[in-house]
């Protein structure tokens, strides 16, 4: 089963590029952040063409979240439980069986400490999210744009300064809680060390001068992670002609009758 996540930065101005890539990679589901259109207007028909179904939740010029899924699923929530921001963030649907958790994380630059707060918010429902499914022995992804740099590797030198929200101490810790509650970062448990940038800024040639960072994450349950076996970055969507300003994640599990037989 491939799995893949990616801030689109406006699905209408990018539904080509996404569409070829689409066809060229066949993910068995796509989980789209920042689509910045109405619910209305997102560009159903188009992936449809392609043979993917879609649940949007969407609003005007800003955030949005959209999950396309190859075959059957059912839409399981479109807020995130305890979340009481009205922004269009999160989206859930379960397929193949799993869970799988769309979300665009509040950035946390804007707005100052109230802005962040509301970081803080989301970061705090989602992991009390995750241990809900953990408490009912479900599997399960949380995947999107979690605008964090877990770590100082995650950063190149200099993009970003210490008071930044995606490298604060405090949003760093609120990613540890939620990971240490038993997760699995699919990308670093295959690659642990070394740079896998998922984001190069429009500004002073980051993408030529490689100023990236990894944020786009997908987290894994326990049997879930089991099931793992790549996790890449699809670096070569960041070359092309008006791209987002983010690339895509790829995470791919064994069927769980593979993993079961090796055990």
């Amino acid at each position: 089963m491939k799995i893949a996540t990616w801030n689109v930065n406006s699905v209408r101005q990018r539904q080509q590029l996404v569409a070829d890539w689409l066809e060229r990679v066949r993910p068995d589901v796509l989980m789209m952040q920042e689509i910045k259109c109405e619910t209305a207007q997102f560009p159903a028909d188009v992936f449809e063409a392609l043979g993917y179904a879609s649940v949007a939740v969407g609003q005007k010029s800003y955030n949005g979240v959209a999950t396309l899924v190859r075959g059957p699923f059912e839409t399981t929530t479109t807020t995130l439980p305890g979340f009481t921001d009205p922004a269009a963030r999160y989206v859930e649907v379960r397929t193949q069986g799993l869970v799988l958790g769309n979300l665009y994380l509040p950035n946390g630059n804007s707005g100052g400490e109230a802005g962040y707060a509301t970081k803080l918010e989301f970061l705090d429902a989602l992991t009390a999210r995750a241990q809900s499914l953990l408490a009912t022995d479900t599997d399960f992804v949380l995947a999107g744009d979690y605008n964090i740099c877990p770590t100082a590797e995650d950063c190149a030198p200099g993009a970003l300064g210490p008071e930044d929200a995606l490298v604060r101490p405090q949003s760093r810790a609120a990613w540890r809680r939620l990971v240490w509650l038993g997760l699995t970062d699919a990308l670093r448990a295959l690659h642990p060390t070394g740079t896998a940038y998922t984001f190069w800024d429009y500004q002073a040639r980051a993408w030529d001068r490689d100023n990236g960072l990894r944020i786009d994450h997908m987290l894994l349950s326990p049997r879930v992670a089991q099931r793992l076996t790549q996790a890449t970055p699809d670096r070569a969507e960041r070359a092309m002609e008006r791209p987002s300003d983010h690339v895509p994640l790829i995470v791919t599990l064994d069927s769980p009758d593979v993993t079961e037989s090796s055990q």
